[in-house]
């Protein structure tokens, strides 16, 4: 199983902060919000490579933090992938980016652990993935327990067996409190129909509309994340994060 990590985006939300720092690398607690992430994924069983697909940009600033780090994890083995794009103006989008990786990489035969590098858990991911690893297809999902706050988010219902039901991004009325996150296991047959989908002109950009579009053709389970989710989306959420992970480090 292969991990992508999408860093692409210029988080022009941020700025003066992300001008010259890509999201994925501001320091929350202590060190960078990559790293948090790629600590959740270590001691998961079968990773294989760690890609992360990012702009030309910050593509050196990536290559050396994953220089820097696989010095203390010997173990992992780090991709950095350059899209080739300089602004928000000719940017790939994430599902865009996700499709590159996958043609020039050649990664259609594997399975893929999809995550966004600006979200943070507080918990290790490797429940996620051994559940998600029996499965062809699963969505990780977090109760935001905040029927304004899912109206950011794309909301979803589920069956008894956890399969989804019902996707609706950013939804003025809410059914529930249940949010899709961006993170997501797809097998072969899952990573084929993303170039179905692109093909058909759908958004390149925001991951979830992926799965918007796929689940009502093939079933998606989801895999509910415990502890706390945080998507650093903000000045106000990443100073809250600073404060939640300043303690965790």
């Amino acid at each position: 199983m292969n991990v992508l990590i999408l860093a692409a985006g210029y988080a022009t939300r941020l700025h003066p902060l992300t001008l010259n720092k890509a999201k994925p690398l501001l320091v929350i607690g202590g060190k960078p919000i990559i790293e948090w992430l790629v600590d959740n994924l270590v001691g998961s069983p079968d990773l294989e490579t760690i890609y992360v697909v990012t702009n030309d940009k910050f593509a050196a600033d990536f290559q050396a933090w994953s220089q820097q780090y696989q010095k203390r994890h010997p173990e992992l083995k780090f991709k950095i992938v350059n899209d080739g794009s300089t602004s928000d103006n000719d940017k790939l989008g994430a599902i865009g980016d996700i499709d590159f990786v996958i043609a020039q990489e050649n990664l259609s035969g594997s399975s893929l652990l999809i995550a966004a590098g600006d979200n943070l858990f507080t918990d290790s991911l490797a429940d996620f993935v051994a559940y998600a690893k029996g499965s062809e297809v699963t969505v990780a999902v977090h109760d935001v327990a905040d029927t304004e706050a899912i109206k950011k988010y794309g909301n979803i219902t589920v069956d008894a067996e956890g399969i989804i039901t019902r996707f609706e991004e950013k939804p003025q009325n809410p059914h529930g409190t249940l949010a899709a996150i961006a993170l997501y296991y797809y097998s072969p047959p899952v990573l084929s129909l993303l170039r179905t989908y692109l093909a058909a002109g759908n958004n390149a950009d925001q991951p979830g509309r992926f799965v918007q579009w796929l689940y009502p053709r093939k079933p998606v389970k989801t895999f509910q994340i415990k502890g706390k989710w945080l998507d650093i989306g903000s000045k106000e959420t990443l100073e809250n994060a600073d404060r939640i992970f300043a303690s965790a480090g």
